[in-house]
């Protein structure tokens, strides 16, 4: 019975929370963000080619570039971000309690992440899936024999419970170390601790590389379930979840137009209706989201459209050389498609 009421209690407590944070006097991030003069983003703790700092402190990543994009449409200024590094278990608590205006860490887009959590994606910024990272000594050419097999993953995140459901799913013992980080899994698996790393595919690509000795590692073929991962933010606010969605959609639709960072200026004399209504000289788009028009403007002048951010950061102009796949634009043969400007 004392369960049953620290059951009730908890459950209570939970949508106090969340009333509290979708109450009206929460929908204002946009005006605390500009009276601020700075946007507050929490990103991940070291994750090359999604959020990592070099030797001079200074941040770039995919989700790096979404907050600056944000920061450019909404203050004009792709600078004016606070970082904040977050680990796994902390990241939707800073954003509940209002220590970051937005989140924007490789986190996955689920259900229940925004049934009882009270938050929102605002769009999927890269479409992933969870993989398997083995020793090439090991010889092990797929998933399917990795039964018995002594398995490194980070705790509080979607890995686990994947983990465990494709092992039962395919009738294979399996034996887990669970890692507070994703450093302590990968130090832990270099260490021989266990025999395979899991986690988002993306994130192998980084951790295999931080290994003494990269080429003796490789990613098996199979990926075993979907992360769509994306900038979140608070539900209750329906201006900043525009705000921050249509931004990242901004960057898709530029690619797809053709506009890039250094033509922007030519692309503003174009007489095509779509790239118009994207850069803000035709229509009231960016008066609607509470900005002014070039919104967009500002975001791919910062940034660049989606490409330029896919390939800089963990394409072939990075160190990550990860192929577009799934994240190829849908007229290119994957699935990024963003909802048009009009």
């Amino acid at each position: 019975m004392r369960d049953y009421t620290r059951a009730l209690v908890l459950t209570a407590t939970m949508s106090l929370a969340m009333l509290v944070t979708a109450g009206p006097g929460q929908a204002q991030t946009l005006k605390a963000v500009k009276e601020r003069g700075t946007l507050n983003c929490g990103v991940g703790q070291g994750l090359l080619g999604f959020s990592s700092q070099d030797d001079k402190g200074e941040w770039s990543g995919l989700d790096v570039d979404v907050c600056r994009a944000v920061a450019a449409a909404a203050l004009g200024d792709p600078a004016k971000v606070t970082f904040a590094p977050l680990d796994a278990a902390g990241r939707f608590e800073a954003l509940q309690s209002g220590k970051i205006d937005m989140l924007s860490r490789n986190s996955t887009w689920t259900m229940s992440r925004e049934t009882s959590l009270g938050l929102l994606f605002a769009g999927v910024a890269y479409y992933d899936g969870q993989g398997f990272l083995v020793r090439r000594e090991s010889g092990t050419d797929t998933a399917l024999q990795l039964g018995g097999k002594t398995v490194c993953t980070q705790a509080g995140t979607t890995s686990e419970l994947n983990l465990a459901d494709y092992f039962r799913a395919n009738d294979m013992a399996l034996k887990i170390v669970q890692l507070a980080t994703a450093e302590e899994s990968r130090s832990a698996y270099d260490e021989r601790k266990c025999d395979v790393l899991t986690s988002d595919v993306s994130q192998l690509y980084a951790e295999r590389l931080k290994l003494a000795v990269p080429d003796a590692h490789v990613i098996l073929p199979e990926v075993i379930s979907k992360e769509p991962l994306g900038p979140v933010v608070r539900q209750g606010d329906d201006q900043w979840f525009n705000l921050v969605k249509w931004t990242l959609y901004a960057l898709i639709n530029a690619e797809e137009l053709g506009v890039k960072s250094a033509g922007v200026d030519d692309a503003l004399k174009s007489a095509d209706p779509n790239i118009r209504r994207l850069l803000g000289t035709e229509g009231e788009f960016g008066a609607q989201l509470g900005l002014a028009n070039d919104w967009a403007v500002r975001a791919l002048r910062a940034t660049g459209n989606y490409g330029e951010i896919y390939e800089r950061n963990v394409g072939a102009q990075s160190r990550l050389s990860i192929p577009r796949g799934l994240n190829a634009l849908w007229t290119k043969g994957g699935i990024q498609y963003a909802p048009p400007v009009r």
